[in-house]
């Protein structure tokens, strides 16, 4: 066989890569799916039991931090490959979680533009689960920059979240994106419960390491599974502090979006949701009545089986997680940036985001351990091949929080199929709270930003108009109101001419 000429094999090479990214684009498009098919199954092996007591779920963790000295310079990012220039601080680096096992998780931390001393810190989770929040969350949502079509460089996101607050992402639990363990056996061990617990020991040591932070007010976010994740780090925090009868952590408040909080009623509303706006027909919608979502269901109906056939075929066509978006035609990468718009949405962007983190020099900017990955970062990891524990609902936790004075606030993109917002307004109805301010439209620049509805208990509910269930991707100078208005404890405005 004759010598293949280097042109030959750079072309494959490329459209290899090509394809590569291709096949990881969207991929949290279809964990959260996936997940829930796997969940409703009778045998799944998932611990689905329910918070039931104050403590409850709990996975007693030691809360001495490891010693943090000189590594915050360390993490200090100079600059980010392609990035345009700011003027705040950004780090990104591991904390160790457990030393004996060898697992750490990676964070991304972006100072505040202005007023870092005095804004609040604010922790942004991303679900899946296994969905990274450098790759949605910092990259396509509310970070400080978003990704070229070209894979290398970044443009500004003029509405990202450190206008607001300091803000740290972190990818979790281990196994999803550059967070690692050395211990392989413990990729097959990941759960609600010990994602919690190691959330929570990166925090008290990621604030050994950051100590102007410490006494800071502290809030924690995030979107779609992240309903989970949010709610049990803040009952972890919650039980600390009561147990040290001490604040180690100053948790003021959560902000869960598009956010699975309750299965019954998660699955009942993305049905409904889905039928409500002509994607599927009255008969799948009539057969998938037949359906038992509740907690204790181990087999469904005939009728529910074939319904749900049907809906899955008819959603195939379209993205779920956003119902108008278009899709994405030309997976490539192009030779120079194609004109960007953080207000519209590239549909193509998880595929700039795959190429442009997977690159060695960006990994070294970002003190990403590389030598530790066998393969390509991954925007969204297989860590649930192998999901302990996902209770069916987190409702208590809700009614606790309540009870601990701590800020709740709910939103929903109103154009996500997945988790939408008939799913979070069931949800919240099971909660059975007395209606303080109505159902009423919230404005931004003269227009309806969405409609809110405030409870007694501090929980306040708002929809988002116009977007999808990466509600800062679609629709990013809401998203950044709603976070102001939240961290800010005032409510939504809710006439033109305050918005």
């Amino acid at each position: 066989m004759g010598k293949i000429p280097c042109w030959v094999l750079s072309a494959f090479f490329l459209i290899l890569s090509f394809f590569v990214i291709e096949i990881h684009g969207g991929q949290q498009a279809k964990v959260l799916g996936h997940f829930y098919n796997s969940k409703l199954k009778a045998n799944s092996g998932i611990d689905k039991s329910l918070f039931q007591a104050k403590g409850h779920g709990i996975i007693k963790t030691t809360q001495k931090p490891h010693p943090q000295d000189g590594l915050k310079e360390e993490d200090r990012i100079v600059s980010l490959p392609g990035q345009p220039p700011v003027k705040f601080s950004q780090y990104g680096g591991y904390v160790t979680v457990n030393e004996t096992a060898g697992r750490a998780l990676y964070y991304y931390f972006v100072e505040a533009h202005h007023s870092k001393d005095s804004l609040p810190l604010l922790l942004w989770l991303n679900g899946g689960p296994g969905c990274s929040s450098l790759a949605y969350g910092a990259m396509q949502e509310l970070g400080p920059f978003r990704v070229h079509s070209d894979g290398k460089t970044l443009y500004t996101n003029r509405f990202s979240w450190n206008h607001a607050a300091n803000v740290l992402f972190l990818e979790s639990p281990v196994g999803v994106g550059f967070s690692y363990s050395n211990t392989t056996s413990d990729y097959d061990k990941n759960g609600d419960r010990s994602t919690a617990a190691e959330n929570y020991v990166f925090l008290v040591n990621w604030l050994e390491r950051f100590p102007e932070y410490k006494n800071r007010d502290f809030y924690i976010a995030g979107e779609s599974y992240a309903g989970h994740y949010v709610p049990q780090l803040a009952h972890t925090i919650l039980y600390h502090n009561t147990k040290s009868n001490k604040t180690i952590i100053n948790l003021k408040g959560i902000l869960i979006g598009n956010a699975v909080i309750n299965d019954e009623t998660d699955q009942r509303g993305m049905y409904d949701f889905l039928a409500s706006h002509a994607i599927i027909s009255d008969q799948a919608a009539n057969l998938l009545k037949q359906c038992d979502f509740s907690s204790n269901a181990t087999i469904q109906s005939s009728e529910c089986d074939a319904g749900s056939e049907e809906a899955e075929k008819d959603i195939s066509y379209i993205d779920i997680y956003n119902i108008y978006a278009p899709s994405c035609f030309n997976s490539n990468l192009t030779a120079l940036p194609k004109k960007a718009s953080v207000v519209h949405f590239d549909p193509c962007s998880d595929n700039y985001v795959y190429a442009y983190l997977n690159r060695p020099e960006v990994q070294m900017a970002l003190h990403a351990n590389v030598t530790k990955l066998t393969h390509d970062w991954e925007p969204c990891s297989d860590v649930i091949r192998k999901w302990n524990d996902s209770p069916s609902t987190v409702i208590p936790l809700l009614h606790e929080f309540f009870a601990n004075g701590l800020r709740v606030w709910i939103f929903s993109g109103d154009i996500d199929g997945r988790v939408p917002v008939t799913s979070t307004k069931y949800s919240i109805n099971k909660l059975n709270l007395p209606v303080k301010t109505v159902w009423h439209p919230w404005f931004l620049n003269g227009e309806v930003g969405g409609y809110t509805e405030v409870y007694k208990g501090d929980l306040t509910f708002a929809t988002v108009r116009e977007a999808g269930h990466q509600v800062p991707s679609y629709q990013p100078a809401r998203a950044l109101s709603l976070i102001k208005h939240f961290l800010d404890g005032t409510s939504l405005p809710d006439t033109k001419r305050y918005s």
